[in-house]
């Protein structure tokens, strides 16, 4: 049996209607959503399937109706096809998703959890304050020496790596005026020629220090939360490692609130895990569209829509 590795997309791979093919077809499917929603109070259901978009993508509708999409999806999967799984990973908010595959994190716990996040993470910069943009052409350290430059020009203004996503692509967040200095640098600083920065819609400025009073919230919640032990490893954003200690996750994803999601560097273990294929579960294929990028040899597949899923053997 072929040896996968999960990973789970997180938010910007949202659309309405996501899930409900899953939902209307598979009974496991059915139970998630409808557990997920009891749990929150909150039909996601209806959210997720028919919107409207605007109230889809708010941060704390957004968190736990990809949490229970995804969710919803491995459970058809898994009635599906018989899966031999090695390691599973998530990008941000797919870390919830990605614990709940282990085996770490009840539907019940991860919806509650995700739905609180997303409330915390709303909450903590002010409509306006905060942005993120995309930086391509520039490898990882350039990046953190261009926010680094960034700050000093900049005084009194905040922007960091948030994102190593894949080679020449990395998301960096802050202030407005900070993101804007780094931007500022790209098009005119000989030291940073090549790149390039690309501004993205964005609620808040996820995955950098000015998530603090986030994190802070969410600590004690998490520390309190249960993580049963998994049954194969799972790579956190933070470490770029494989664990599987569960008495670590509550820290792991405090920590992530407001560092850097190490992807490209959780993508190179996969190999030395023995994974032959890479199954990205949820919406869109952004996750295998940035593995072409990090390695083009490693066989990927996608399963996100019921056509999908028929295909996959």
């Amino acid at each position: 049996m072929t040896k996968l590795a999960l990973v789970f997309p997180g938010q910007g791979s949202q659309f309405v209607g996501m899930g409900k093919d899953f939902h209307d077809n598979f009974r496991e499917s059915k139970l998630v959503y409808e557990e997920a929603s009891d749990t929150i109070r909150v039909d996601l259901r209806k959210l997720c399937f028919d919107g409207p978009l605007d109230e889809l993508t708010l941060t704390p509708n957004l968190q736990p109706a990809l949490f229970v999409t995804e969710a919803a999806m491995l459970a058809a999967l898994r009635a599906h096809a018989e899966l031999d799984v090695v390691v599973a990973a998530g990008h941000s908010l797919g870390e919830y998703t990605a614990l709940h595959a282990a085996g770490s994190l009840t539907v019940a716990d991860g919806a509650r959890l995700t739905r609180l996040r997303g409330t915390e993470m709303a909450k903590a910069v002010p409509p306006g304050r905060g942005t993120m943009a995309a930086v391509l052409g520039l490898e990882a350290a350039q990046v953190e020496a261009l926010c680094a430059k960034a700050r000093s020009v900049a005084k009194n203004e905040l922007v960091e790596p948030a994102n190593f996503n894949a080679p020449g692509q990395v998301v960096i967040a802050g202030t407005v005026d900070g993101v804007a200095q780094a931007a500022a640098l790209l098009k005119d600083d000989p030291e940073f020629k090549g790149g390039r920065s690309i501004p993205l819609q964005v609620s808040a400025p996820f995955h950098c220090s000015l998530m603090e009073p986030a994190r802070k919230a969410m600590a004690p919640v998490l520390a309190a939360a249960v993580f049963g032990e998994p049954r194969f490893k799972v790579i956190p954003n933070v470490s770029a490692q494989p664990e599987l200690n569960q008495h670590t996750f509550a820290g792991l994803l405090t920590d992530q609130i407001t560092r850097s999601v190490r992807w490209e560097q959780s993508m190179r273990q996969l190999r030395a895990l023995g994974v032959e294929t890479l199954v990205e579960v949820g919406p869109g294929r952004v996750l295998v569209g940035l593995h072409k990028r990090i390695d083009r040899e490693l066989p990927t597949k996608s399963v996100g829509t019921i056509e999908q899923l028929k295909e996959f053997k």
